[in-house]
């Protein structure tokens, strides 16, 4: 069973930034995509970004031009750079491992709290 450990999360004010790390432990990285999923009160777990290990990316069109998805193969971990944070990107952010671009969750982080409030 793979591990994802988040970090990042935080209250930020509007049009502020935060960055998201997410590790996977072992292989479960390899050859699959990581990424994050986003799940607000109310509301399904929806995709975000997903990378790929050959840096194919998916994004949301909602965080499309404010949001960047990077990863590190060597290190086995995935980072969510967001920028030009709104109240409704408020959410609980899950790290994932799936199989492809995408979905197709494999494996689930504890997820990490973002609140974007003034």
């Amino acid at each position: 069973q793979a591990q994802l450990v988040e970090s990042g999360g935080g209250l930020v004010q509007p049009g502020g930034s935060l960055r998201l790390s997410c590790v996977a432990s072992g292989s479960s990285a390899s050859g699959n995509a990581m990424g994050w999923y986003r799940q607000a009160p109310g509301n399904q777990r929806e995709l975000v970004a997903l990378i790929n290990s050959g840096a194919w990316t998916n994004y949301a069109d909602s965080v499309k031009g404010r949001f960047t998805i990077s990863r590190d193969n060597t290190k086995n971990t995935v980072y969510l750079q967001m920028n030009s944070l709104k109240p409704e990107d408020t959410a609980v952010y899950y790290c994932a491992v799936t199989r492809s671009i995408l979905g197709g969750p494999l494996y689930w982080g504890p997820g990490t709290q973002v609140t974007v409030s003034s």
